[in-house]
């Protein structure tokens, strides 16, 4: 079926639904899956594998590099009818994760649970990024009801990240070997929608980490103060150098995240060491705020007025995690949805770029990848709120799940045909 526009009789099945799909958010909610809760995020894997065997997905758990996280969870269905129209069943990955950023203890201080309010659902993960897991099934449902030959005709393969937050490495490279050749991988985080027109996601920010170390000299703070090297003040040069480096002209940050120094105060400090971010869109850019950053270890401004013993500055890149840029295989996908969108009269949408990492920052440059197809919501990682309206916990809109979900059906549609 080369047509995008959905089966007259879908958004009724959609809505006449959405009590069952709502209730599936619901028990996710209810789960808590912190990345550092792996009981609690293999109890959500289990419960998402459970609902998606009713529309015959088969679950294959994947232990993640290192005790502290869950289990990935990879969930698929071979096509079982050949797609003529495109050469061959093709295979596209539909892309979630299981961990939220909420320990336990802070969604009970802050009374931080699954709640209604008017069109906002409340809750732990609710836009980011349960809501976006509860859509995939959503598409799925109304793919396997109204358009069994594209559902037949696909091999499915959902990529659930045990460990997200913390931009699982490992995930990236289980990901990129599962969708190696596969036709497109949709990424279901939150989407905008601005202006009355949706925001489709075809950029990222790379993200590096660095870990600064500085060795002084200690010696008495009051009887041999001029015999230290203070590797505190050391560090306090440096992170003004760090904080120069950041160019928003260029689309590059640096974040001095946290700092630690020194033991008592009447010794002057031997050591301090600070944790630094670095983000960008450009990977030219990307490459030359590493250069300089690097550069910052020949840094030396404080030595001991005794005799010139001079500060050591080490810095360390921790991970690096490369941009994603635009480029025409996201472009190519984007048409797709925008020729959907025009053809079911939701006028245009647009694309963005956003700052945040995704698991579509590790399979861009593999296949053509697309973010942003998840339902509207904000306050990601937001687990406060206050009487006055100025702080609001995370929400996702009930009223953007059905109309989210035509469209991706429409342009799943267009794009296995």
């Amino acid at each position: 079926m080369n047509s995008a526009a959905p089966h007259p009789e879908l958004p009724a099945y959609l809505a006449h639904h959405w009590p069952a799909y709502l209730d599936l958010l619901h028990q996710m909610v209810l789960i808590n899956s912190f990345t550092l809760n792996p009981g609690g995020v293999n109890r959500l894997g289990t419960l998402t594998a459970e609902r998606f065997a009713e529309l015959g997905f088969e679950a294959e758990a994947v232990p993640a590099e290192g005790f502290r996280y869950g289990k990935h969870l990879l969930l698929s269905r071979p096509a079982t009818r050949e797609n003529h129209a495109s050469g061959g069943a093709p295979t596209i990955g539909l892309i979630s994760h299981l961990d939220t950023v909420y320990p336990e203890i802070e969604e009970q201080a802050n009374d931080f649970h699954f709640r209604i309010a008017g069109d906002r659902i409340y809750g732990p993960g609710t836009v980011d990024i349960k809501g976006g897991t509860v859509l995939i099934y959503m598409v799925l449902d109304g793919l396997r009801r109204f358009f069994p030959d594209v559902f037949d005709g696909v091999n499915w393969l959902i990529l659930l990240n045990a460990a997200e937050e913390v931009l699982a490495r490992d995930f990236g490279e289980l990901a990129r070997a599962r969708l190696d050749g596969a036709r497109a991988a949709l990424v279901f985080e939150g989407g905008d929608v601005k202006d009355g027109r949706y925001q489709f996601v075809a950029a990222r920010k790379g993200m590096a980490r660095y870990h600064i170390e500085v060795e002084g000299r200690g010696s008495h703070a009051g009887a041999s103060h001029k015999r230290g090297a203070n590797a505190i003040v050391q560090l306090a040069d440096v992170i003004r150098a760090v904080a120069d480096l950041t160019d928003y002209e260029r689309g590059l940050t640096f974040n001095v995240g946290t700092v630690m120094g020194g033991t008592v105060i009447n010794r002057v400090p031997h050591q301090a060491a600070a944790s630094v971010e670095m983000r960008a869109y450009d990977p030219a850019v990307f490459e030359d705020g590493v250069a300089r950053m690097l550069a910052l270890s020949d840094l030396c401004t404080v030595r001991s007025a005794t005799d010139g013993y001079p500060c050591q500055v080490r810095v360390n890149l921790e991970g690096r995690w490369q941009p994603w840029p635009r480029n025409a295989r996201t472009q190519g996908l984007f048409d797709v949805w925008a020729a959907a969108a025009e053809e079911m009269g939701l006028g245009t949408v647009a694309l963005q770029s956003r700052g945040g990492l995704s698991d579509g920052n590790w399979l861009w440059d593999l296949l053509p990848t697309i973010d942003g197809l998840g339902p509207e919501g904000d306050n990601a990682h937001s687990s406060e709120r206050s009487d006055d309206g100025s702080k609001d916990q995370e929400y996702v809109l009930a009223s953007s799940f059905v109309p989210k979900a035509l469209l991706n059906i429409a342009a799943i549609v267009r794009l296995a045909s």
